[in-house]
């Protein structure tokens, strides 16, 4: 059997069903998402979903990250993990991990042919939905100990929101997909907030005080107890290089203590949990201390992982496409932002790592997002702008890009492919820019790509490399 072929035609099978990330008239779908499809369908599989524990992450920005440092610490702990993530950098596969190796092509194949006749048996199934019970399947079959299952778009009618979880976890909260999810932030919270099951655990991050009441609200609704990170746990950043950086968690009950750790200049006895992660930007601070508080809980719910484990696993965190950093000198990194508000974090940890330094900016993003949000917080720090877009079918047409780039008083110009976007920045970049490429995934997973694949043909084509 040509495995490669009998992949892509399985590839070609799932994308043959309505992928709503890949259709124009997204903005129309909201009346499209309803969980019976995916309970039927699981139900013919024989809900394998019910096999394992789950560990249930949602959240407009930082559900990927926070989900990968538990997962990771779970794992450091001895635990068999699952991890279901979604979209994917490079290879399909990636959406669906068992302790961090994706499942292989021939298991994909095998699976889906599987899976062939319980969907012929229920109508307007969806590309995400077949992923997810995919994913569902796999992990029940690879016997994971413990799941790490990713929310796709929203939560409550969400794919994934089947599962009875050990604990639910919401990250932050800001405004994206409002033609599905609503246009008001407390919109916006209600669905993900749609998560959170009778009776189980729930920890949200710091949250604007409109999404905070909202899940405050839905939590008590359903009986579930719920941990704030900022009220009932705290953290602060410590020090940070391009390397890294560290971070204090504490909890409400301890801050008698850090009051006198922070008053002897930090020569008590005691010190709170440090914590250090590879993963660059202070949102990366709230999202460890969010997964930090989140292992309490799943602790505190019969997973036993000690601090030593978690510590290990933030430390050893692999999640790339978020501040990656390709190239030092000069400076080539890639970041997934896709809203404003992740374009305003981006900015900020610009600030914070290279201050002072201009940025050619090579950006393509998709047709439905706010992008001018995203200039306006962008653009302060940028010399020029590459507008390229990718293959993606909802790519915002780069000259448009270069017609907003121009309002806001900024150079900027049009090169496609994406291949020779790369190549015009560095030369733009002359060797004292920073090189920053995003927008979306699907921009900074095609520029590690490409970068990627030039630099293993041609060692000396790009120095210094990390």
């Amino acid at each position: 059997m040509d495995i490669e072929k009998e992949f892509n035609l399985a590839l070609d099978y799932l994308y043959s069903f309505v992928d709503y990330s890949l259709t124009r008239n997204f903005r129309n779908a909201a009346e499209k998402f309803d969980l019976d499809r995916m309970k039927q369908l699981m139900e013919r599989l024989g809900d394998p979903q019910k096999d394992y524990k789950i560990i249930h992450v949602a959240g407009t920005k930082g559900k990927g990250s926070t989900s990968a440092l538990i997962e990771s610490s779970l794992r450091a702990a001895g635990y068999r993990t699952g991890f279901y993530i979604s979209p994917h950098l490079e290879d399909y596969c990636e959406r669906i991990q068992v302790s961090r190796v994706r499942i292989s092509h021939l298991d994909m194949v095998e699976l889906v042919r599987e899976i062939k006749p319980f969907v012929a048996e229920i109508p307007h199934l969806t590309t995400f939905e077949l992923t997810t019970a995919l994913g569902f399947l796999y992990f029940s079959r690879q016997k994971v100990d413990v799941a790490v299952i990713e929310v796709g778009l929203g939560g409550r009618l969400d794919a994934t929101n089947i599962v009875e979880p050990l604990v639910s976890v919401i990250t932050s909260l800001s405004y994206d997909h409002m033609a599905v999810l609503g246009d008001t932030l407390s919109q916006i919270a209600f669905e993900k907030a749609g998560i959170i099951k009778p009776g189980r655990p729930v920890v949200i991050s710091p949250q604007k005080d409109e999404a905070l009441q909202v899940v405050e609200r839905v939590a008590q609704e359903r009986g579930s107890n719920l941990t704030v990170v900022g009220k009932n746990t705290f953290f602060a950043a410590n020090a940070h290089s391009l390397s890294g950086q560290s971070l204090f968690v504490w909890s409400a009950s301890e801050q008698g203590l850090v009051d006198e750790f922070i008053e002897s200049g930090g020569q008590t006895d005691w010190e709170p949990q440090r914590l250090t992660i590879p993963l660059l930007g202070y949102h990366q601070v709230e999202n460890a201390a969010t997964a930090y508080t989140a292992l309490q809980i799943i602790r505190s719910e019969g997973l036993p992982i000690s601090e030593r484990e978690i510590s290990r696993g933030f430390e050893k965190v692999d999640w790339p496409g978020r501040f990656e950093i390709l190239q030092r000198f000069p400076t080539v990194i890639i970041d997934s932002a896709h809203n404003r508000d992740s374009a305003l974090k981006l900015r900020l940890t610009l600030d914070d790592y290279l201050a002072g330094q201009p940025v050619v900016l090579i950006f393509g993003a998709s047709e439905d997002k706010d992008v001018h949000g995203m200039f306006a917080e962008l653009m302060p720090r940028v010399r020029k702008v590459i507008a390229t877009q990718s293959v993606h079918p909802r790519a915002m047409d780069a000259n448009q890009l270069v017609e907003l780039a121009h309002s806001f008083g900024v150079a900027a110009k049009v090169v496609l492919p994406l291949e020779v976007a790369l190549e015009t920045a560095l030369v733009e970049a002359d060797g004292e820019a920073v090189i920053l490429a995003t927008g979306s995934i699907f921009i900074a997973a095609a520029i590690r790509e490409t970068w990627s694949r030039i630099t293993s043909l041609d060692s000396n084509h790009l120095p210094d490399r990390l």
